[in-house]
């Protein structure tokens, strides 16, 4: 496995859920944070700057993140990024520009994002059923 989770050249990949990728990567992510909190901080504030809304909608900047870790292969990439996408409501079908951007390895790695989309679309329209049931209550 390469850096990010990312399966190097030969590597079997299997990927449960893309919840398990960012359950993985959250003990060696708090020790880093722990290791070099001044660097750790200044990422946080990029990705802050980066993804919020501005002259583009969050949701499309998370889209555009997520086309990206599909051309860089990155599986915790692209799990933080379809979460992201998916909180955002981002539909499914903003999400094909992916495939064209990366040709034959994003046939492998848009069919992943699309994965993760749907596993976090999924999770976040029971969290919003389940919120407007308890209000509606």
């Amino acid at each position: 496995m390469g850096p990010g989770g990312t399966p190097e050249r030969g590597d079997p990949v299997t990927i449960a859920t893309y919840h398990e990728v960012i359950e993985e990567l959250a003990g060696p992510t708090r020790e880093l944070r722990a290791a070099a909190p001044d660097a750790w901080a200044g990422f946080g504030a990029l990705h802050k700057a980066a993804v919020g809304d501005g002259v583009l909608p969050a949701r499309v900047k998370e889209l555009m993140a997520l086309a990206i870790a599909v051309v860089k292969h990155c599986d915790g990439c692209i799990a933080y990024h379809a979460k992201a996408a998916a909180r955002r409501g981002a539909s499914p079908e903003e999400l094909s520009v992916a495939l064209l951007m990366d040709g034959g390895t994003a046939s492998v790695y848009g069919p992943r994002a699309w994965q993760a989309y749907q596993e976090f679309a999924a999770a976040t329209s029971a969290a919003d059923r389940t919120a407007r049931a308890q209000v509606a209550s």
